[in-house]
């Protein structure tokens, strides 16, 4: 039985001389696997392959069954035809970065429609994205994509409380006794990164580098207190050294 569905490609490993394994975030299914013959033939077109480029939003006609760890897809064409991700350095970067995080944070192949929607847009957006704007992406995503897994840090920054507390994700009114907080301008500047709900209003936020970084890392530190084997950020350095 064939289902159609959108996918957004999240990693594609060369497989054999002719094939990929390719993992896909799906709107039907959620995180797949899939076997896909003979894209690398000298009788393909390049461009077959590259349909499986990670961040590619495809529309799929797929095969499933619930028994098997590996799908097969029957059919496949884009779904959207990226201006700028895919040949852009710095986007492409922030890009890749976000599908490592959501692979990370997909444990299980459930779907999530809600999820998918939001991942999707976020990829449109960051393509269209002024400078500024993507700049800001990755803090913007990061903190947004942890209200579909149940640990979206509160927003409750006021006078008193000032610091915010990795371990219970929300801000409180002195120094907790760990070292998983965050203070001063650093915790302002989360609570207000909080309050956007859609990437152009990132463009208010004029941050430099090293701010970036030690947001996103202190992020991503939040990440690793509430997702089990949660590990390191492969595409993290690369994003770094681009913003």
């Amino acid at each position: 039985m064939t289902h159609k569905t959108k996918g957004i490609v999240l990693r594609s490993i060369k497989y054999g001389e002719t094939s990929l394994v390719v993992t896909i975030f799906t709107g039907m299914f959620g995180v797949q696997t899939y076997m896909v013959n003979g894209v690398r033939t000298v009788k393909r077109s390049s461009s077959t392959a590259n349909h499986f480029q990670p961040t590619a939003i495809l529309d799929l006609v797929v095969y499933h069954n619930e028994s098997k760890s590996m799908q097969r897809i029957k059919e496949f064409s884009w779904a959207f035809l990226y201006e700028k991700i895919l040949n852009d350095v710095i986007k492409n970067s922030i890009a890749s970065y976000m599908t490592e995080l959501i692979q990370k944070c997909l444990k299980q192949p459930e779907a999530n429609n809600d999820l998918f929607i939001f991942c999707e847009e976020a990829f449109l957006q960051l393509d269209k994205a002024d400078k500024v704007v993507a700049a800001n992406f990755a803090l913007f995503f990061t903190l947004h994509l942890t209200h579909f897994f149940g640990f979206r840090m509160a927003d409750n920054f006021n006078s008193a409380n000032t610091v915010l507390d990795l371990q219970e994700g929300n801000f409180i009114d002195h120094q907790p006794t760990h070292p998983h907080f965050i203070d001063g301008k650093n915790a302002e500047l989360t609570a207000q990164l909080l309050k956007v709900m859609q990437p152009h209003e990132l463009q208010d936020f004029k941050l430099n580098q090293d701010i970036r970084r030690a947001l996103l890392l202190r992020y991503l530190e939040y990440y690793a207190l509430h997702i089990p084997e949660f590990g390191q950020m492969k595409t993290l350095m690369v994003l770094h050294e681009v913003l």
